[in-house]
């Protein structure tokens, strides 16, 4: 592959890969992309295509706004979501989407996701949000790029950073995940599937289950995450 963008390419690729491996997607449902902000530019599955078939040279390379820069297939139709997100959260490396099941039962439901034990409070000091469905104006209007104010609209709303809170669920639609480089949020993509696992369980065992006490939830992301962070399992 003769390209300025192979390592670009070679990260997205096995990024997405990784996205297939952990059966966090179905046929096609779902894409990572990942930034290269010295040159501007982000790399993307394209469209349709099975990951049996995926090569790293049919990665798709695009500006923030959506141009082509190097590529002859189809970008992921998710394209104008993540293009969004890195234009307006400018330290994120990488973005994941998926139709994952448990996730997009909670998505369903339009629930967030309850912070219920130290698993999650491992990685985040909230409730999962879940963005509420988005309105009739924006889905009749460009409503990929819309989908990424969606999620900016509901972090304001919520208070929340995107920082500390690296995924979301879209109501009616699935979960996105970002972090600092495209592994991470394949990574952040499967923590908020296991979550949203144990979250449905412990209703089902338990429907009026207790939220964690604020004492673990602190206990356990500043282990992980705090000044002197110790745990690493």
């Amino acid at each position: 592959m003769s390209s300025k963008y192979k390592s670009l390419k070679e990260e997205c690729y096995e990024a997405n890969m990784q996205l297939n491996a952990l059966d966090l997607v179905v046929y096609t449902f779902g894409n990572v992309s990942a930034v290269d902000r010295a040159n501007g530019v982000f790399a993307i599955k394209p469209s349709g295509i099975a990951y049996e078939k995926l090569k790293p040279e049919d990665i798709v390379i695009l500006d923030f706004d959506n141009n082509i820069v190097e590529g002859t297939m189809r970008p992921s139709s998710d394209t104008k979501t993540h293009s969004y997100l890195y234009k307006n959260w400018d330290d994120i490396g990488g973005i994941a989407h998926t139709h994952a099941k448990f996730s997009c039962a909670w998505a369903q439901s339009q629930k967030d996701i309850p912070i219920f034990g130290t698993t999650h409070a491992d990685h985040l000091t909230a409730d999962i949000p879940c963005a509420p469905p988005m309105s009739d104006a924006l889905i009749e209007g460009n409503y990929e790029h819309n989908t990424g104010i969606q999620i900016l609209d509901c972090f304001k709303e919520k208070n929340l950073s995107h920082k500390e809170v690296e995924m979301i669920l879209i109501g009616n639609h699935g979960p996105f995940s970002w972090g600092k480089n495209a592994a991470k949020a394949v990574y952040n993509s499967k923590v908020l599937e296991v979550v949203a696992e144990m979250a449905y369980f412990t209703l089902q065992i338990n429907p009026n289950a207790p939220r964690l006490k604020d004492s673990l939830i602190k206990k356990h992301y500043e282990r992980k995450h705090g000044k002197n962070a110790y745990y690493g399992q």
